[in-house]
């Protein structure tokens, strides 16, 4: 059986939609996203101390807005909620890559960063 190794960053597909603020993260097409996490290690002090995950065009496909507490100093585990087209997303992303797209209305000091896990073209819808 042969063996593949990878070394430093990999890219995996184009990007179609890149306007807005996004993050760095690309979701390739036709995965499952399996789990987002913000470790926060300096907690936001603004007046609006939440944050929303979607993609660059649906800035709600992943989490409600507003739905991830930045104000809350530790690793914060995102969910889709109660909303069957969110939870869909998780479950596929669709037929093109995705830009993950951070909302946040903070405008105080804080600091932290974004984790997401997913199994690549997986196919799930």
């Amino acid at each position: 059986m042969a063996n593949t190794t990878f070394s430093g960053p990999i890219l995996a597909g184009n990007i179609k939609y890149t306007t807005g603020t996004s993050t760095n993260i690309v979701i390739p097409a036709n995965s499952q996203i399996v789990a987002i996490e913000l470790s926060v290690d300096v907690v936001w002090s603004g007046a609006a101390t939440t944050t929303g995950l979607g993609w660059v065009g649906d800035a709600t496909a992943l989490t409600a807005a507003a739905a991830v507490a930045g104000g809350t100093l530790g690793i914060i585990s995102a969910t889709a909620g109660a909303d069957a087209t969110r939870v869909n997303n998780w479950a596929d992303v669709g037929t093109t890559d995705r830009r993950i797209l951070l909302t946040n209305t903070n405008t105080g000091a804080g600091e932290g960063f974004l984790t997401v896990r997913y199994v690549q073209n997986n196919n799930l819808s």
